[in-house]
């Protein structure tokens, strides 16, 4: 009988998807600086010009649909073959997926879809983007499914789940600076191994190896080595 695959979590941020083209949103040069999120990021936003909001959204789809994966989203899919991987990110694109990996949890949502406005309910977009008129069958306008500033994220106790029962946690691509997805490390066991890779960081979780540099530079080098 062949062992159980050991349960490898990966909680990754904007840094990996940077290094596929895409522009992050809080670091120097990212999108925050050229537009404020008063104006595209929350509800009222969305209520005062709907507009000027789907414009946004619809410009970062585009964006994402032109990305391509990179070797550190690449060398997750693979990892499927030695660990039981799932995947929490805060990113509201679909490299992940597109690279091949199973198990992905958008706690920040999904720009590839629509929801409605009123309800839950979601809406596979292809190729399309939102428009004014685009609506529900209730009839409400429908919006990116994107978590706005002052909503609530999702999966949460799902992810929290994830992460205590983990064998290994990897943090990549993220400053871990945005909760209550940075809040997520405290959950991992004591007899986890657990790493964190990306760029910058002002302070390491306790239990936590660091290895700063590129994500899809160091983390195929890691997965190589835990597999080994």
């Amino acid at each position: 009988m062949a062992a159980a695959k050991p349960n490898l979590v990966v909680l990754s941020g904007a840094g990996i998807s940077a290094e596929s083209g895409l522009a992050t949103f809080r670091d120097n040069g990212g999108l925050w600086n050229n537009y404020s999120v008063y104006d595209v990021a929350t509800p009222e936003a969305f209520h005062k010009n709907p507009e000027l909001v789907l414009d946004f959204y619809n410009q970062r789809r585009n964006d994402v649909r032109k990305a391509k994966p990179n070797p550190a989203h690449e060398a997750l899919a693979e990892a499927e073959e030695q660990f039981n991987v799932h995947i929490v990110t805060q990113n509201v694109d679909d490299l992940h997926e597109r690279a091949g990996s199973s198990n992905v949890i958008h706690v920040h949502g999904l720009i590839t879809q629509a929801r409605s406005s009123v309800t839950q309910e979601l809406y596979e977009l292809a190729d399309k983007d939102i428009q004014i008129g685009d609506k529900c069958p209730q009839g409400a306008q429908l919006r990116p499914h994107v978590v706005w500033f002052g909503e609530y994220i999702y999966h949460m106790d799902e992810a929290v789940q994830l992460v205590e029962n983990a064998d290994i946690v990897v943090v990549v691509g993220t400053s871990l600076s945005v909760f209550p997805f940075a809040g997520l490390v405290e959950y991992a066991s004591p007899e986890a191994k657990c790493y964190l890779i990306t760029q910058d960081l002002d302070q390491v979780p306790t239990g936590f190896e660091y290895r700063q540099g590129s994500a899809s530079q160091l983390l195929p080098k890691l997965l190589t080595e835990l597999t080994n």
